[in-house]
């Protein structure tokens, strides 16, 4: 194996330097043993997110069965864990093993033997040379033609929120701290002279010093405007976005460094926000903020966890509903909550009160290639909580699917809209409605919902999160975007549930709303969909009613001709790009469905016979 190969190129090493986090734990630790067990001498250290501040009682359920409590003697081969910021603790155990000292009086250090005193944390960040200015990067790391390398960026360090169930690098409750803008500017210079198409930046909080941040964004698309790179950049936005965030966000997009921003909420129930210790910013500010983001054409997206303590069915239901209603509304992304070693969420005071269960399960990698498929890693996520049930979180994600799919991703987004507007029918009862719909009559919708429940069921049995469809493509796709396509794929289909779901919802509320009526807007919402129409550039229908002044200002409905027309999102021959350009690169930037305010007009001339 490879793994094998790495461990043969070594000769005789002194010290392993391992870093660990949830995606490398389990490789790291047969590349550590295997090392060990070639060369005993070698000490082996272990540093990063996922080396546990406290380890007995405290750590993931699925690290190692039958633990003894003690991490050295289930890990045996690990000789130092560094705990924390790691830059200066390493400076210092090199400084001790070169000079054959005692590593006892080094700070932020753990060994079978001792444990000593934090290091403390580093406030001056310019005494750490970069890799990129130094090239250290390319020393550790040989270019291989032909292969892109992305960078990790930090332009600050710390976070001063406390969110329960986060760990930003063991640094939450801190004060942020920064690097001087000098360096900065000389790094993003580096990026774009050695071509480098992604930046991952690790900040907690981007965007959180506005005129500093402001001039990152500057001096990045500049750079990118005169020598082609750096290609993208994903920041982690600040968590209290608000309007300040516009002019650094526009900077970035206009040079098309940027796909969208974050606006993440994570759960929009006040007992939940209250027990995870997060306060969002008020909702209807929210709101504001999102249609100030569209007014500037920068699309956005807000993220949503499921399963943390204090939410119940009702309470995320509620969230949902708060979030069907925004209109313009953000592009929704729905995670499982996972517990990590150093987050507050896994101290025991704090599950055992909550009463929060976790499995070990395999690692979720959306996207990730069926084929390349190396060692399994594993995260732990939560399945129960005193205010749900693991049979309740599968409803919770059920609904999630619901919601993603079918609202988010736009397949019944103005439909439902339809039966808000005219009926004062609620967004959940609507989809609520669906579900009962799937439940009872047999549809392409029913076949999807089949899938997701058998799929939800496995995934909180501790089965994995992976979904592959051989018609899709050689990939793991989120099972919300592979229902998408399989339903776009089809538009008689599409057409013909749609209207035998409807007829369904009609006779339970004892609406009676004209066929034309009907038949037109499913018409029109399905038209508003991205689908694959091969080379044709633009896409034009014919309407019997005004639906683009319904929806978009809000007018009463008329009956009138209508021709609209707009220039195909996504062209592309290879069905299998196509996909991906449309609902994977395309999701945050919204490529999978066209925004009614922008659709165009033909004049439709009659002619009399």
């Amino acid at each position: 194996s490879d793994l094998d190969e790495y461990v043969d190129e070594i000769e005789d090493p002194d010290i392993l330097l391992c870093s660990c986090y949830v995606w490398n734990w389990e490789i790291t630790n047969i590349l550590a043993k295997r090392v060990k067990e070639k060369y005993p001498d070698c000490k082996i250290v272990y540093g990063g997110p996922q080396v546990p501040l406290k380890y007995e009682g405290t750590v993931p359920t699925g690290w190692v069965e039958n633990s003894t409590g003690n991490f050295f003697e289930d890990y045996p081969h690990v000789d130092v864990l560094v705990h924390q910021e790691g830059e200066y603790t390493v400076k210092n155990l090199f400084e001790k093993y070169v000079n054959n000292e005692s590593i006892a009086s080094v700070g932020g250090i753990e060994t079978k033997g001792f444990r000593t005193m934090a290091q403390e944390r580093i406030f001056d960040l310019d005494t750490l040379p970069s890799p990129y200015l130094t090239d250290l990067v390319w020393d550790l790391i040989e270019p291989v033609e032909g292969v892109e390398y992305i960078a990790a960026w930090e332009t600050n360090r710390g976070c001063p929120f406390q969110c329960t169930f986060c760990d930003w690098g063991s640094a939450t409750k801190t004060k942020v701290r920064k690097w001087d803008m000098d360096k900065l500017f000389e790094e993003i210079e580096w990026f774009a002279n050695n071509k480098i198409p992604y930046i991952d930046c690790c900040d907690a909080n981007f965007g959180i010093f506005t005129e500093r941040d402001l001039s990152l964004a500057k001096k990045l698309s500049s750079e990118k405007r005169e020598k082609g790179f750096p290609g993208r950049i994903r920041p982690a936005w600040t968590k209290s976005s608000s309007d300040k965030v516009i002019p650094v966000a526009k900077e970035l997009l206009d040079a098309d460094l940027l796909r969208a921003v974050t606006l993440a909420v994570q759960s929009l129930d006040p007992t939940t926000l209250e027990v995870i210790k997060r306060r969002n910013i008020k909702f209807d500010k929210f709101g504001e903020l999102v249609q100030k983001f569209r007014n500037e054409k920068i699309e956005n997206y807000t993220e949503l966890i499921m399963g943390m303590p204090g939410e119940t069915l009702s309470s995320y239901k509620i969230g949902l509903e708060q979030l069907m209603e925004l209109f313009p509304r953000p592009v929704v992304f729905i995670y499982n909550c996972g517990v990590f070693p150093n987050a507050p969420m896994n101290e025991t005071a704090y599950k055992g009160f909550h009463k929060i269960k976790t499995i070990r399960s395999p690692i979720y990698l959306a996207h990730s290639s069926k084929n390349e498929r190396g060692m399994p890693e594993y995260e732990d996520i939560v399945v129960s909580t005193s205010s749900f049930s693991t049979s309740t979180l599968e409803k919770i994600y059920h609904f999630s699917w619901l919601i993603q799919t079918f609202h988010s991703l736009g397949i019944f987004e103005y439909i439902s809209r339809y039966y808000s507007k005219k009926y004062g029918l609620k967004y959940m009862e609507f989809y609520e409605t669906f579900l009962e719909f799937c439940s009872q009559e047999s549809s392409i919708f029913s076949d999807e919902y089949k899938k997701v429940v058998d799929y939800v069921s496995k995934g909180y049995s501790g089965k994995g999160w992976n979904h592959y469809d051989s018609k899709l493509g050689e990939i793991f796709w989120p099972i919300e975007e592979a229902t998408w396509l399989r339903l776009i794929s089809n538009k008689e289909f599409l057409v013909t549930d749609t209207t035998k779901f409807l007829n369904f919802l009609e006779k339970k509320f004892k609406f009676f709303t004209d066929k034309k009526e009907i038949n037109d807007f499913i018409k029109f919402q399905i038209f508003l969909l991205t689908t694959n129409e091969g080379q044709k550039t633009i896409k034009s229908e014919q309407f019997f009613f005004d639906w683009k002044e319904y929806f978009v200002n809000d007018s009463e409905l008329t009956e009138i001709d209508k021709n609209y027309f707009y220039k195909n999102l996504i062209i592309d021959n290879d069905p299998v790009l196509w996909r991906y350009r449309t609902i994977w690169y395309g999701r945050q930037s919204k490529n999978y469905k066209f925004h009614p305010e922008k659709l165009e007009e033909n004049e439709i001339i009659v002619v009399e016979k």
